[in-house]
């Protein structure tokens, strides 16, 4: 039970650092996506001989694979990488899901110990978790260190050691998609990267046309607890993004970041959902909300309107950032999902 205490602890203390340091970057970071429609290259491929999507297949490897690239990440700093990185370190796991996602998991060397999705990162080695082991990374020799900001003083150590690090970092979904494609220009798997980030914007989309006609007055109020020292996503974090667009409102959408909030300002707002993120680290989660003094005056703990969402897909800014938004929306809204 200590164990599950301190691997939540440390989770809690993850996410607020993404809140806090992202939140430094600004709107700016935000505005600079873009996303590529392929259908009419997919039907022309699929119309295609074989020898002609051997063509297209080259083409594309090689139009894939064309460096040097030079990439401005997160913190303002250019990035050229001469040539496909062979050897990548990612040390969160959020980059790492990106990394993975876009192709180039099989370049992977270290990861840091929090990694655990794809269930590939398990046999890769570690290079520590909130603190790096700069030595054990450089040790590696990557072509590519794949960092987030929440990495912090640790980034500036590892470009002190020669490293090449690209930074992403996001507290938006138009963030993410930029990631995403930061990452994949990296890596040289763009088209792949393009791919993810219109798909991504397709089933946003579709969740939004799926609750579109709820009105104001029928739309769910929702506390999301991502630890039992009540922290949650406010203003300015993806968190209160994804809920939003859920089609949920948020009971602390007046605050901003990822606050710490009082049992008397949740009972007050009086939500109709709650939703929890630490099911897997904390025995008898529902129950302890159910118990807590006071909290049965709230219409979720009467109805027990109590469900558990796993943390990563709420917590990590990557391609399954849409996967919780899907599973949050079947949560508040099950008829209009179906």
């Amino acid at each position: 039970m200590l164990g599950k205490m301190k691997q939540w602890v440390l989770i809690v203390l993850l996410v607020l650092v993404v809140g806090l340091t992202a939140c430094q970057n600004g709107e700016e970071s935000t505005d600079d996506t873009t996303s590529t429609d392929n259908t009419e290259q997919q039907e022309s491929e699929e119309n295609t001989s074989d020898e002609n999507d051997d063509d297209n297949s080259e083409a594309s490897e090689e139009s894939e694979s064309t460096f040097p690239v030079t990439i401005t990440d997160r913190t303002d700093q250019e990035i050229t990488i001469e040539e496909k990185p062979e050897s990548i370190v990612s040390v969160i796991p959020s980059a790492t899901e990106i990394v993975y996602a876009v192709g180039a998991g099989d370049a992977v060397d270290g990861v840091s110990q929090w990694a655990d999705y794809p269930k590939e990162v398990n046999d890769v080695e570690t290079v520590g978790d909130m603190n790096l082991n700069i030595e054990k990374i450089v040790s590696l020799e990557p072509d590519l260190v794949v960092a987030d900001v929440q990495n912090a003083d640790d980034i500036d150590a590892m470009r002190d050691a020669g490293l090449n690090v690209l930074v992403i970092g996001s507290q938006s979904l138009d963030a993410v998609y930029r990631d995403i494609e930061m990452v994949g220009q990296a890596t040289g798997h763009m088209d792949q990267a393009k791919d993810i980030v219109s798909d991504m914007r397709s089933r946003v989309s579709d969740v939004k046309d799926a609750v579109s006609d709820i009105p104001e007055e029928e739309r769910k109020r929702v506390w999301v607890e991502v630890g039992p020292q009540l922290f949650s996503g406010a203003q300015g974090s993806f968190l209160h993004e994804i809920l939003t667009l859920a089609g949920g409102l948020n009971i602390i959408g007046d605050q901003e970041g990822w606050p710490q909030v009082s049992e008397e300002v949740i009972i007050e707002q009086n939500p109709d959902v709650i939703i929890t993120t630490y099911g897997e680290t904390t025995e008898n989660a529902h129950e302890k909300i159910m118990n807590r003094d006071g909290w049965d005056t709230i219409t979720a703990v009467q109805e027990e309107a109590i469900y558990d969402m796993k943390n990563n897909l709420l917590s990590r800014p990557g391609p399954r950032l849409v996967d919780g938004l899907e599973e949050l929306a079947r949560i508040l809204y099950p008829n209009e999902m179906n």
